[in-house]
């Protein structure tokens, strides 16, 4: 029968949604030894744990099912746009004088949804339009008959200015205000064509009634809405049909669908879109998930759809199913040859110079270096920028349990499986100097043993003394060049090797500022470790040291003698028959504790 299916994780998470005209045959297809599957899908087959099966009438109804489980999900094997509920949307709210707004969330309340809008600049453009062209009220009140009556609002400076016609005051009828709003979503949706004439036939009768202000109101509306769309060249197809043309760009992990809206024959706006989890896909399984979660939500002005080439049985399949959700026929075509061609080819070009764009975006992220880790090699004048730091930082109680803390950053950011801490073995007495040295010293032997990289930069926290102990023990270790810097806490200095005084670094420069979070962050991570040892040796018991004396023997004694005092005090006998302990340990315990 057909259906949807689900497969789930040992967590119970969605991996992979499909719909299917026969559920047996492909969900079987899955697990058939000697089947071929592409290595992410053998991944996610081997994840496998559960598998939930939904029965529907039909195949359309399984499409649509398929849609709304993907888009609830988000599934990892799935394609899926990427970031989809951050796109914002034109809202024409379902009141009797309607508001128009953007919003990025989506309210089932009646209200009217055109987008999403990929260009947020684009946007803000159209509603700075809207508003200059079309007197739509700004204000968040209800407005209603009750409300209108009861003169609970007063007209605003909008009202004035004629940015908005005084509905709080009943200076406009609810039929004239939903007029004008009709006017405005033609508008939105590039119904302009229809649009002029219309305005322009009122304009006419109103001059002929001699309401020569009304009408020349409308014909500022029309220059507005010719100005608007009509300065910028447009590519037109002649017989003004709308359509939306859709081109896909693919390369391993990623890719990106551009749509090309045409109204009236001109193209009135371009979206695009990155897809996630493409990799070993067919371009038409990801043209096709493309479409189903488009016009989920999207709204259906077109009557065809351009595509850039054939989706095979699931195409009639998607047409019914668009059609059903417009309340109007729907057609996705290849187009062959003319001007319709040329559009598929100029956003078939858009769609691969976005995805181009996006691969470089993460070519740089991937071996760039970021912006202040860029300062600070202009800052202290490195010849290559310090895309891994390493801190370290001193943290003792007069030399009682001291610590070192080595931190690491790559590329501005903490690596915290890198961090490190040592218990510093060589002095007990407050010496921050020889301390540093040890630290450095067990870090970098450790590192050049195991052949590791070493660091772009190192900081060490404090001032003169303790970057002097460091480069000691790096030239000891033979590494002569490496770069090293030192950062006093009290007036935030930074010191280099063979400077006797500090650098001058611009207290705002992004450089400096990382060197601050940096030694903060060592400086946390010492002072954690630090307060942990200190922690554990406050509620460390004599009793521990005295070998026989394990956990449940201490809590015994403890419980029997009631304190450390009286178990000192305690004869050897009571220790063997209250105690019960041996006697060798008994005498042991005694001579330990000096009682």
């Amino acid at each position: 029968m057909p259906g949807v299916y689900l497969f789930r994780d040992s967590t119970g998470k969605v991996l992979y949604v499909g719909k299917a005209k026969n559920l047996r045959n492909r969900v079987r297809s899955y697990f058939q030894s000697g089947k071929n599957l592409d290595p992410k899908t053998q991944v996610m087959v081997d994840k496998i744990r559960d598998l939930e099966t939904i029965i529907v009438d039909n195949e359309l109804e399984a499409l649509v099912l398929e849609s709304n489980l993907i888009k609830k999900y988000k599934p990892r094997y799935n394609v899926n746009l990427r970031d989809d509920k951050s796109y914002p949307y034109i809202r024409i709210t379902n009141e009797p004088f309607p508001r128009i707004f953007v919003t990025r969330k989506i309210v089932r309340d009646g209200s009217k949804y055109l987008g999403p809008y990929t260009d947020v600049k684009n946007l803000r453009f159209i509603i700075k339009a809207v508003r200059k062209i079309f007197p739509v009220r700004s204000c968040k009140y209800y407005l209603d008959d009750d409300v209108i009556t009861a003169k609970k609002v007063k007209v605003c400076l909008d009202y004035h200015i004629k940015r908005c016609q005084g509905p709080c005051e009943g200076l406009v009828s609810e039929q004239e205000y939903q007029r004008m709003i009709r006017r405005v979503e033609q508008f939105l949706k590039g119904k302009t064509r229809n649009l002029l004439q219309e305005l322009t036939e009122e304009m006419t009768e109103e001059s002929k009634r001699l309401h020569f202000e009304i009408a020349a109101r409308l014909r500022d509306q029309i220059r507005m809405i010719e100005n608007y769309y009509f300065t910028a060249p447009k590519v037109v197809i002649h017989d003004f049909e709308d359509r939306d043309v859709i081109a896909l760009a693919q390369e391993a992990e990623d890719a990106c669908a551009v749509v090309f809206k045409i109204r009236d024959g001109k193209i009135v706006g371009r979206q695009h879109f990155y897809l996630t989890g493409v990799e070993d896909k067919p371009e038409t399984e990801t043209l096709e998930k493309f479409l189903q979660q488009y016009y989920l939500e999207n709204d259906f002005t077109a009557n065809q759809v351009f595509l850039p080439f054939e989706l095979g049985s699931s195409q009639k399949l998607l047409s019914d199913w668009m059609s059903r959700r417009a309340g109007h026929k729907i057609e996705l075509l290849v187009p062959q040859i003319g001007e319709k061609k040329k559009l598929i080819g100029l956003t078939q070009k858009n769609a691969r110079y976005l995805l181009d764009e996006l691969l470089l975006q993460k070519l740089k992220r991937k071996e760039g270096a970021a912006y202040n880790v860029r300062m600070l090699q202009k800052d202290l004048k490195l010849e290559s920028p310090p895309r891994r730091i390493e801190a370290f930082d001193i943290s003792n109680f007069q030399g009682k349990n001291a610590v070192a803390s080595m931190v690491c950053f790559i590329n501005g950011k903490p690596h915290k499986s890198d961090y490190r801490h040592f218990k510093i073995r060589s002095k007990e007495t407050p010496d921050d100097f020889a301390m540093m040295r040890e630290a450095v010293f067990r870090r970098y032997k450790r590192v050049l043993e195991e052949k590791k990289p070493l660091p772009d930069l190192i900081l060490v926290d404090g001032g003169k003394g303790q970057l002097s102990s460091a480069l000691k023990v790096l030239r000891s270790l033979g590494l002569d060049q490496q770069p090293v810097i030192g950062l006093a806490k009290r007036l935030e200095e930074v010191f280099l090797p063979g400077h006797s005084e500090p650098q001058n670094i611009p207290k705002r420069s992004a450089g400096l500022k990382l060197l601050q979070h940096i030694r903060d962050e060592s400086h946390r991570f010492a002072i954690t470790y630090h307060r942990k040892l200190r922690q554990k040796q406050t509620l460390k018991s004599p009793l521990d040291d005295v070998p026989g004396i394990g956990p449940r023997r201490k809590e015994h004694l403890l419980r029997t003698f009631g304190s450390l005092k009286k178990i000192r005090e305690a004869k050897t006998e009571d220790l063997i028959s209250r105690g019960k302990l041996p006697a060798a340990l008994a005498e042991r315990l005694k001579k330990y504790l000096g009682g």
